[in-house]
């Protein structure tokens, strides 16, 4: 599992270390591993043309000692000192002391075989200034390896607020930063690589499963399971204008790991003339039988409010989706007030802004801020309805309401197509049932519908929502 921590925990970190260390050490441990990234990285260092971009503090120490190492190596070492009245003294000296240069061409830019971008560290705010700019948009012929974070990225969050300069690979110390795996941040990180320097951390507030975690997490039937066992899960979705939503729905359901799927709603010809294996009925969720979740939502229409009522009034899990969310928006979070049992929300960025207006009052904000402040908007959806939030979009963001966030980069552009959160929501309702907690079912739903995607992708695109169901495999 990858553990991200939030600034305010590393400073405080770095500061306890620090106070234990020989004065310079913990930044001499940073710049051995950034320049040790920069060697594998490079085709030979002897005579290679590398450009050090330096702001001031620590993080353009880092990057001068990491220069001064290559220097001394045989690269031919440049330096743009981006606040030279502030530049790090000791880095800079001992990079002329190894051979270095300070230079004011900005064409070494696009020369160098490779950029180390020291500019702003994990404290930064905002765009680049002016000075540093325009690196952003110049051309390179060698891979950019930002030290820490991608200036320009917020590290706490991955908001890019202006101009940012886009990094091949970035070099962590320490621990991952929330804002290198969280879009847009993460699409400016490039590969990540960590280098440990021996902090002592507290619980990260915010994580990404790997395969490992996945595999660990997954249901798998013993010796005495049998279907009821391994739990039912409960669909009511679709409609006649719909009746597509409801099969995805199932489709999805079907690859969750549950023994049994029931269906009820109007989609039930459709639903069982393409899965015979479904228990289906043309009622609502109160009158279906036992489930140990319900999904709610997809293509539901006009019965969406009825079918979430009944649902929510169950002991059970609920995952509400679609139309369910129009119809919890307009509700409030008072709908989810007497509620014991979890429920989980899975909007996209346009339902999430509704979802907050129906919490916060007024009009709701635009899709876009959602999308661009997707850490805070899913904390705030979590915190305001008490529910796990799984907010979709380019990068998956889950959040608890209790503070756990769970993120997931796994997937495609070609899953956004009509029907593929209609499968995720069939998918995570199937692991609910099967006794994963919420914010489990809801990331490891999140994975395997990512990676679904990605091998359907493979074979052919575009791709179906039915294709990647279809792909879904523990």
């Amino acid at each position: 599992m990858r553990h991200a921590h939030a600034v305010e925990q590393v400073r405080a970190a770095e500061a306890a270390l620090m106070a234990r260390l020989p004065e310079g050490t913990l930044m001499q441990r940073a710049a051995a591993g950034l320049a040790a990234v920069c060697v594998r990285l490079l085709p030979r260092v002897y005579g290679s043309r590398v450009l050090v971009l330096a702001g001031s503090g620590d993080n353009g120490g880092d990057a001068l000692y990491a220069g001064a190492r290559l220097a001394r190596r045989g690269a031919s070492v440049r330096v743009v000192l981006l606040t030279p009245e502030r530049a790090h003294a000791d880095g800079l000296a001992e990079l002329l002391a190894a051979g270095g240069r300070v230079t004011a061409d900005p064409a070494e830019f696009e020369r160098a075989d490779l950029v180390l971008d020291g500019i702003v560290g994990i404290g930064g705010r905002g765009g680049l200034r002016p000075a540093a700019a325009p690196y952003a948009g110049m051309r390179r012929s060698g891979p950019v390896v930002a030290v820490d974070v991608p200036s320009g990225v917020d590290a706490d969050t991955g908001e890019v607020d202006g101009v940012a300069l886009r990094a091949d690979v970035t070099v962590c110390f320490g621990t991952y930063k929330p804002g290198l795996l969280i879009d847009p941040g993460a699409s400016y990180a490039g590969v990540l690589h960590l280098v440990g320097i021996g902090l002592e951390l507290p619980p990260a507030p915010v994580t990404a499963l790997q395969e490992q975690d996945v595999a660990g997490l997954l249901p798998r039937p013993a010796a005495e399971s049998d279907k009821y066992r391994r739990g039912v899960v409960g669909v009511a979705a679709g409609s006649a204008r719909y009746p597509g939503a409801a099969v995805l729905a199932v489709a999805g359901a079907l690859r969750g790991g549950a023994g049994a799927v029931r269906y009820a709603g109007t989609a039930a010809e459709e639903v069982v003339r393409r899965f015979p294996e479904v228990l289906v009925t043309e009622g609502t969720p109160g009158g279906a039988g036992r489930v140990q979740a319900w999904v709610v939502g997809p293509g539901g229409g006009e019965g969406a409010g009825a079918a979430l009522a009944e649902a929510l009034a169950s002991d059970v899990p609920v995952l509400v989706d679609a139309d369910g969310l129009t119809e919890l928006a307009r509700l409030g979070p008072d709908a989810l007030r007497d509620r014991t049992a979890p429920t989980v929300l899975t909007p996209h960025a346009g339902e999430a802004a509704r979802l907050l207006a129906g919490a916060l009052g007024g009009p709701p904000p635009p899709a876009d801020a959602a999308a661009a402040a997707r850490l805070a908007t899913a904390r705030r959806l979590a915190a305001a309805y008490r529910a796990t939030v799984l907010l979709k979009g380019s990068t998956t963001v889950v959040a608890d309401p209790g503070g756990g966030v769970r993120v997931n980069a796994t997937g495609t552009p070609w899953l956004a197509t009509a029907g593929s959160g209609d499968v995720l929501s069939g998918l995570t309702g199937s692991l609910l049932a099967a006794g994963l907690a919420p914010l489990d079912a809801a990331s490891v739903g999140a994975y395997l519908h990512g990676m679904a995607g990605r091998d359907a992708a493979e074979r052919r695109t575009p791709i179906t929502a039915m294709e990647v169901a279809e792909h879904v495999r523990f």
